[in-house]
């Protein structure tokens, strides 16, 4: 259950399409008594692997084109730095700030700690909501 729903988070944050939400809401409604390790779980692989997204434009940045580098996700890479970030939770447009993160190469550890407090929060509001649901 656990490895699952890592392997479920971790793709879910690549750009690889995947939702780990459901998943994770079908692990609690299994096992509620797990809610603090199923969010660890969760927040970790979607943050490691929103860091691979940042890996990978941190080296493929010679590759990008110039019609890539204008979108609304880097724009606010560009404006905001590394606090852009903390909206790596939202869909699709998370995973391209990872990106342009790694691509304008944005210090590593205050990337990895808002990355991860973005994701983790996600799933502390998502896990709070289905208890009070």
């Amino acid at each position: 259950m656990l490895l699952t729903l890592f392997v479920s988070s971790f793709l879910a944050a690549t750009l690889l399409p995947g939702g780990s939400e459901a998943l994770l809401i079908y692990n609690l409604t299994q096992q509620p008594q797990m809610a603090i390790a199923l969010v660890l779980v969760a927040s970790i692989g979607n943050s490691l692997g929103s860091f691979s997204s940042y890996g990978l434009g941190y080296l493929g940045a010679k590759k990008l084109t110039a019609t890539q580098s204008t979108s609304q996700s880097v724009a606010m890479v560009k404006r905001y730095g590394v606090y852009a970030l903390l909206l790596s939770w939202m869909p699709l447009v998370g995973d391209i700030i990872c990106v342009a993160a790694g691509f304008y190469k944005l210090p590593i550890l205050p990337s990895a700690i808002l990355i991860s407090l973005g994701k983790t929060c996600r799933y502390c509001i998502i896990t709070g909501l289905f208890f009070l649901s």
